[in-house]
């Protein structure tokens, strides 16, 4: 009954979550994505088009600009995630500078 009623509503389901090595991460990507769990993907969906509070991030390294329309690179992925933008809280107080750049190389896995 609640598969009729989400295909009907038209979301998109969660794919089944693979393991680490499933998808052939390598340690720093695992650890982003232990973080990418905890911190972003309440707002940021990895593995479908659909957003939550966000936007989706799948792919967001392999599209010329990210959501808020700044470049998609590590400098300014980085930059939002510390300082926050719009309507996203800033990381800064959570988060070291590592544990960024391991979120990051788990983001350019998506």
């Amino acid at each position: 009954m609640l598969s009729l009623a989400l295909a009907l509503t038209g979301c998109e389901s969660r794919p089944p979550y693979k393991s680490d090595a499933e998808l052939g991460l390598n340690p720093q990507q695992a650890r982003g994505r232990a973080l990418y769990d905890t911190y972003c993907l309440r707002c940021h969906e990895a593995y479908i088009s659909g957003g939550r509070n966000g936007p989706s991030l799948m792919g967001v390294f392999k599209k010329k600009e990210l959501p808020s329309g700044a470049p998609a690179n590590d400098e300014r992925a980085a930059e939002v995630i510390l300082r926050g933008r719009a309507k996203m809280a800033a990381f800064s107080d959570r988060l070291s500078v590592e544990q960024v750049q391991d979120i990051l190389a788990y983001m350019h896995t998506l």
